[in-house]
């Protein structure tokens, strides 16, 4: 697979240098950093658009077209990025960092934990941004990625909304089973402005006050925290516990603590606190029954209490 860098083709909207504030991406220099012989990354392209990074590498292991492990995917932009249940996200051309990457976890780590792979991708990227951009991220179980955007017209210091409104969604994960393997797509705004954000619940790392919104060494740290956490992960058989993962997305999850409703399959709904994430990644919800009930899928909303 060789699609072309994103240097080289302006794409649907326009010349990669139309808007300076969001120059492309060095492809070749994202190579040198990343892509050794020893190093989880046996490649990265960066094309200028595409409709899905996750799409397009889920295409390619299914086909058995000789997609190596440790393959990555950026795009410069999506049209037609999808998020969890076929949401879709989409942003304006270089503004965020929209890449997917094809992980083999083979027989070191049994397939039942493999569910923990948008889990650990999350805390990787949290890491990676708290020390590179200075932002402060946390985790919305199971793959939402959480800034605090100021209030509008305030200060850094006052936060936007009330403790439960002061999150924005920057960013999402999303884990598909394809091949021998599992893709694993990453889509995070990071210069988005405020009059771009498509809902209002979404947020940026530009408008979270990050000190470096160059997506370079962003993209670049990303990268290498995903590389750390996986390559314990594995060497650890995939248990959560040994690698300290499981220790490291509880601290860092928003959603322990507070009471949600989960929108579960078939149309059911489950309302209580969140109190644990357990050994198999799923969220456990203490009911007003004095119930403790693990949720292995489904939606998760927030709520400011049980009535919502």
């Amino acid at each position: 697979m060789t699609p072309p860098d994103s240097a080289d083709s302006s794409g649907p909207s326009g010349s990669p240098w139309s808007d300076l504030d969001r120059p492309p991406l060095n492809a070749a220099a994202l190579r040198r950093a990343l892509v050794r012989p020893d190093a989880l990354w046996s490649s990265i392209d960066v094309v200028p658009v595409t409709g899905s990074t996750n799409t397009d590498l889920a295409t390619l292991a299914g086909e058995g077209a000789g997609l190596a492990p440790g393959a990555v995917l950026v795009a410069e932009e999506q049209s037609a990025g999808r998020g969890r249940l076929d949401r879709r996200w989409s942003a304006p051309a270089r503004s965020g960092i929209f890449f997917s990457v094809y992980l083999e976890p083979g027989d070191e780590v049994p397939m039942e934990r493999w569910g923990w792979l948008p889990l650990l991708a999350g805390v990787a990227t949290a890491t990676a941004l708290s020390r590179a951009a200075g932002v402060d991220m946390a985790l919305k179980w199971p793959n939402d990625l959480l800034v605090t955007v100021p209030e509008r017209g305030g200060t850094e210091a006052t936060p936007f909304g009330a403790e439960f409104g002061a999150e924005r969604k920057a960013g999402g994960i999303l884990a598909e089973r394809a091949g021998a393997g599992v893709v694993l797509g990453i889509g995070l705004n990071v210069s988005l402005r405020a009059d771009e954000l498509p809902v209002p619940t979404a947020g940026s790392l530009l408008l979270a006050g990050a000190s470096v919104v160059d997506r370079d060494p962003l993209l670049r740290a990303v990268l290498r925290s995903l590389e750390e956490w996986y390559g314990q992960w594995r060497a650890t058989g995939g248990d959560p516990g040994a690698c300290r993962l499981q220790e490291a997305y509880t601290a860092g999850c928003a959603t322990l603590g507070r009471t949600v409703r989960a929108e579960l399959p078939g149309d059911r709904e489950l309302v209580g606190e969140a109190v644990a994430i357990d050994g198999d990644g799923r969220l456990v919800l203490a009911t007003a029954e004095g119930m403790q009930e693990p949720v292995g899928a489904g939606d998760i909303v927030h709520l400011r209490g049980v009535g919502g």
